[in-house]
């Protein structure tokens, strides 16, 4: 047989799912290495599936997804952010946001093209930037700096190849946030440059310490910005795969002529879900977002104790410790923390060079799993004692 895509053979597996699926291979283990909410969808949004299911409305919708969906959305964009889309020109529904990401860079990029992304950063970003034949240029962020974006780095990386900046605040892995007074600084820089920004949202409503900030909010660069969300992680439901775009209607329009042939539509049901979970779904956010924020300032806490420096995230359900002092790199503790105490954790190599020294862990799970782990870690770090670094 003929070989197959080059650019698909040099494209790596998920870092995530191998430590997910070494993990599931073994007794006992506890993992913080899903980002999935242990919540279940909250049942009023599922009763609203059912109840379209049960009123025949298990056909195709428009390709750009319901329009009263896409109304609900733009009016809690307009509401909550103050960002004005067109419900029928500038908003498509999609499978999941990561759909959306996949189409923004399909429908931006031509061969050759460079897109600017974070490093550490989320690790679909890279391999949907190469299967639609651009380069990739990372901007390091330090933990010194909280993980956020300076002005002067962003800077630095652009050159007259670059077509996109891919962002992701809150950030998975990190949970660092960008502020409206930090995005102030870029917006300058972004107008000058006349790059697109794609931007992934889909914590917003997950950031615990300040309000969400997004650059859709200048109005000096609306156009220039892809606005990427979706319901998996602020409403627990992952499994829908329920998400979407917003974008002037050129961009739009380029993503929807993608997504009509690949996909169609996004699952009926689904939107239907949508529909009560941005209509009356909020306070479910509310309460999960609380058990969120106990638990981060949980892990965030205990892990300092044990020596792990760890910087607070803002926002997700992830914290990023450094690990260094143990002696190892990223892969060989979450190896050996797997194997010596049954607790599954992801290197944060797996979201690139710069997550060398650390690891994700994610709280989207009980406070009693969580618990559990950290006194693994415990007696894995007294079987492992770190060590001074100058």
């Amino acid at each position: 047989m003929k070989e197959l895509s080059n650019v698909v053979q040099q494209i790596k597996p998920s870092g995530i799912r191998k430590f997910f699926d070494l993990a599931s291979t073994m007794e006992g283990v506890i993992s913080l290495g899903v980002g999935e909410p242990d919540f279940d969808t909250p049942w009023h949004i599922c009763e609203n599936a059912i109840y379209s299911m049960s009123n025949g409305k298990t056909h195709y919708t428009a390709n750009r997804g319901l329009l009263e969906l896409r109304k609900v959305i733009c009016e809690f964009h307009r509401i909550r952010y103050g960002q004005n889309y067109d419900p029928e020109k500038e908003t498509l529904i999609t499978v999941g946001g990561s759909e959306a990401i996949d189409l923004a860079m399909r429908a931006l990029i031509n061969p050759g093209d460079e897109i600017i992304v974070m490093d550490p950063n989320y690790v679909a970003y890279e391999p949907s930037i190469q299967l639609a034949g651009g380069t990739v240029v990372r901007i390091r962020l330090k933990e010194e700096n909280d993980f956020k974006l300076l002005p002067e780095d962003l800077k630095a990386a652009i050159t007259p190849k670059t077509k996109a900046i891919m962002l992701n605040f809150p950030s998975n892995p990190t949970g660092g946030v960008m502020t409206y007074e930090d995005y102030e600084k870029i917006v300058p820089i972004i107008k000058e440059s006349d790059i697109y920004v794609i931007s992934d949202e889909i914590y917003a409503e997950l950031s615990f310490d300040q309000e969400f900030a997004s650059l859709a909010q200048f109005p000096e660069i609306r156009d220039q910005v892809i606005v990427i969300n979706g319901f998996s992680k602020a409403f627990a439901m992952t499994g829908w795969r329920l998400g979407y775009a917003l974008a002037n209607k050129e961009v739009s329009g380029a993503m929807t002529k993608i997504h009509q042939y690949v996909i169609m539509s996004a699952p009926t049901a689904a939107q239907y879900a949508g529909i009560e979970a941005m209509m009356h779904g909020i306070d479910d956010v509310l309460k999960m977002k609380n058990d969120y924020l106990n638990r981060r300032n949980l892990l965030v806490n205990r892990l300092n104790r044990m020596g792990f420096k760890t910087n607070c995230p803002h926002g997700t359900f992830y914290v990023f410790p450094n690990i260094q002092r143990t002696g190892m790199t990223s892969d060989e503790f979450c190896s050996k923390l797997l194997e010596e105490e049954l607790v599954a954790c992801v290197p944060g190599t797996a979201f690139g060079d710069s997550g060398e020294g650390f690891i994700r862990i994610s709280y989207a799970y009980s406070l009693d799993h969580i618990k559990q782990a950290l006194d693994r870690m415990e007696h894995f770090i007294q079987n492992h004692p770190l060590k001074d670094i100058d």
